[in-house]
């Protein structure tokens, strides 16, 4: 008679266990990422940032004389020097932009890309004392909406005026020649196409935010703001 040893069956525990241990690597893994992450400087953070709310590397130029797809260009506080150099690219393209290009200053401020458009004794943007814009003024300001048109960023349009009172002797003031340039600003602005929707304010100041302090009726203090804000959550969604 042959007596066969039965083997003991092995009890199978699964693969709950792999998943698991998975679960800790990866987790381990992203620690280390972050601490890494946090010693390195800026233009490394920036890179990984924007690689992971734009793998493709595309999204910056959309809506742009780059990529010329027509789509928008979402302008965040990361991506304002872009479009500060797109801005002054488009007004080199202006015929007799030599002859004004002291006059346009494009600054980055804590509002978004502000573009000022200052006046000299000889070169204006506005006729003398009135709220209407010179040629020059008008072909400026449509180059202007041609690019801002691409953007979902709100507009906000400022008139300021030098102290030099205004002297006609009635009720109109240089609150009234500030805000009516302003607001002329706007239309051109709308006519080239920018959305009545994106212009969010109009702002007239009159003298009360001179450039030049020192020279209060210096020409320069006379001059139409047009402001890029920057991209926030309420205004994205907006669009």
């Amino acid at each position: 008679m042959i007596i066969k040893k039965r083997k003991p069956h092995r009890i199978h525990h699964g693969g709950a266990w792999k998943v698991a241990y998975a679960d800790f690597v990866t987790a381990l893994m992203a620690l280390f990422i972050v601490l890494w992450l946090l010693n390195t400087n800026e233009k490394v953070k920036k890179a990984v940032s924007l690689y992971f709310r734009d793998p493709s590397g595309h999204a910056n130029l959309t809506g742009t004389n780059i990529a010329g797809s027509g789509e928008s260009l979402a302008v965040r506080k990361e991506d304002m020097d872009k479009l500060k150099d797109l801005v002054e690219h488009a007004l080199k393209d202006l015929p007799d932009f030599e002859r004004f290009k002291d006059q346009v200053e494009l600054i980055i401020t804590g509002e978004g890309l502000r573009i000022e458009l200052l006046e000299t004794e000889t070169g204006m943007f506005f006729e003398s004392g009135r709220g209407e814009p010179t040629e020059s003024g008008r072909d400026l300001l449509t180059r202007l909406a041609q690019e801002l048109r691409k953007l979902p960023n709100k507009i906000l349009v400022e008139g300021h005026t030098d102290a030099r009172p205004y002297s006609n002797g009635g009720t109109y003031s240089n609150w009234e020649l500030s805000a009516d340039r302003a607001n002329a600003a706007r239309r051109v602005l709308q006519a080239g196409g920018v959305p009545a929707s994106q212009i969010s304010q109009i702002r007239g100041y009159a003298d009360q935010r001179l450039r030049n302090a020192k020279m209060p009726e210096h020409p320069s203090n006379r001059r139409v703001s047009v402001i890029v804000q920057y991209l926030t959550r309420d205004n994205a969604s907006e669009q």
